[in-house]
């Protein structure tokens, strides 16, 4: 729902303001459409009908993995792409992972939405209805914003959307933005008052590699992004959760592994996310067993490292996949 056009419209009609807030609720809590929104007048419900979508999205595709997860390609009304997923898991955790831009101007190699012409930046709104479809289907308490797109370079809509997800079930402390290290969003990100968590894409322990594989590198280097990492810490003492894609024969030896524990250091403030590849054509996913040793060296030298469990392989839940091969049916 464009909340924009929700209040101006309601503006233009000479509601009262509470009313925009009566519908927001009726949204957040996962109504399906105006009719449902028994204390709105019918007649505004009409209106509104007519002159505010219900949402900003269109469902192009679903597809329902054997695991649970449920990925969404959405339209924006202007035909971009926008990839959603919904992650259910055995404890009852209900996490939907997110798009903040259609496609990214990034270009990391690893990434099937780095291959994508870039769209554009997505609103607020457009975001939020990401969350909402899914909250259609049943609640939701966990986000992270690691769709398509770089989130910092879309700061000022991820935060505006961020802020309302608690009414949609998300604490922020339960929220979580991922980045490559674009650093002015960083900046940002750092000077806003929700407890979000933060969570840093860097894939490789040196600078040669990761400008290899992350050209974004060559802008916000290594040295630096960590160094806003920890000034973050700092300030805020929250971990920051460091996400490592396992890319066989590339960044995934033992060596490796000591060399990206001498970079972060021990204590707390940096939590490693060792990902399992869910292969793009361009590489190899590592083996469980090496991924289990490239662990057991970080344990070793002191860093907290976990292994992400793999959702949705069998539904092209990597971000961009379901996009790219609409686009190319």
């Amino acid at each position: 729902m464009d909340l924009e056009l929700l209040h101006r419209t309601l503006d233009e009609l000479g509601e009262p303001r509470f009313r925009g807030g009566q519908v927001w609720s009726w949204a957040a809590r996962g109504a399906g459409g105006y009719d449902e929104m028994t204390n709105v007048p019918a007649a505004l419900r009409a209106e509104l009908a007519e002159r505010v979508p219900f949402s900003t999205l269109e469902v192009q595709h679903t597809a329902t993995s054997r695991d649970g997860t449920v990925k969404t390609l959405f339209r924006t009304s202007d035909g971009r792409p926008v990839e959603a997923v919904l992650m259910r898991y055995r404890d009852a955790r209900r996490s939907v992972c997110v798009s903040s831009q259609s496609g990214c101007p990034l270009t990391c190699t690893f990434c099937a939405t780095g291959a994508m012409r870039f769209g554009r930046n997505l609103s607020a709104s457009e975001i939020l209805d990401q969350v909402l479809h899914f909250r259609r289907i049943e609640p939701v308490d966990h986000l992270v914003f690691m769709g398509m797109g770089e989130p910092l370079m879309n700061v000022e809509a991820v935060l505006g959307a961020a802020r309302l997800l608690p009414d949609v079930g998300v604490t922020h402390r339960r929220t979580t933005v991922s980045t490559i290290g674009w650093l002015p969003g960083l900046e940002r990100f750092a000077a806003c008052d929700m407890p979000l968590q933060l969570a840093v894409s860097l894939h490789a322990p040196d600078d040669a590699l990761r400008s290899r594989i992350m050209p974004v590198n060559e802008r916000y280097a290594l040295d630096e992004v960590l160094a806003s990492c920890r000034a973050h810490f700092a300030r805020t003492n929250r971990t920051v959760f460091v996400e490592y894609v396992m890319l066989a024969g590339v960044n995934d030896a033992p060596g490796q592994a000591r060399a990206l524990a001498s970079l972060l250091g021990p204590g707390r403030a940096f939590k490693v996310n060792l990902i399992p590849y869910n292969p793009t054509g361009v590489y190899e996913g590592s083996s469980r067993e090496v991924i289990a040793g490239f662990k057991a060296v970080l344990e070793e030298h002191g860093v907290r490292a976990t292994v992400r469990l793999t959702r949705g392989r069998d539904i092209d839940a990597a971000c961009g996949q379901l996009a790219a091969k609409a686009a190319a049916a």
